[in-house]
């Protein structure tokens, strides 16, 4: 398995579940240094329509005190090139449930021509915020 420098992943880190813990812990197995973009509440609703039931600041707290965790930062936009020329990682972390999806198609091949890997790690089945957020929602 290749060690990288700096790895980058970025989540909504809502209702943290094992599933969150399983793409952090994976993910700094593989990098020196791992940093976490956790998406504001002003995102999440832009794209998704509804907002987090945990607070952007709560969650940001969660991700950071997880022992493989070096960086958090707010992930403030969807756009990973940006967030690569910012932050400099070689490569980015993401479940595979995203793999062929037009927006990671076009970040892999400017990822590729600057040199930055993209690893896809397999979705944890089961468990999603989604799936808790639809539990409760039921009860």
């Amino acid at each position: 398995m290749k060690k990288y420098k700096v790895g980058y992943t970025t989540g909504v880190f809502d209702m943290f579940h094992v599933g969150h813990l399983n793409i952090l812990k994976r993910a700094k197995e593989q990098c020196e240094y791992l940093i976490v973009g956790v998406s504001t509440d002003e995102l999440v609703m832009g794209y998704k329509h509804k907002l987090p039931i945990i607070p952007f600041e709560e969650r940001a707290e969660i991700v950071q005190s997880i022992e493989f965790v070096d960086l958090v930062v707010a992930q403030k936009s969807r756009d990973k090139i940006a967030a690569q020329h910012k932050l400099q990682f070689d490569v980015m972390f993401v479940g595979d449930d995203w793999k062929g999806k037009p927006l990671f198609m076009e970040v892999e091949k400017e990822f590729k021509r600057i040199g930055v890997d993209v690893v896809y790690f397999p979705y944890t089945k089961n468990t999603s915020s989604t799936i808790l957020r639809e539990k409760l929602m039921a009860i």
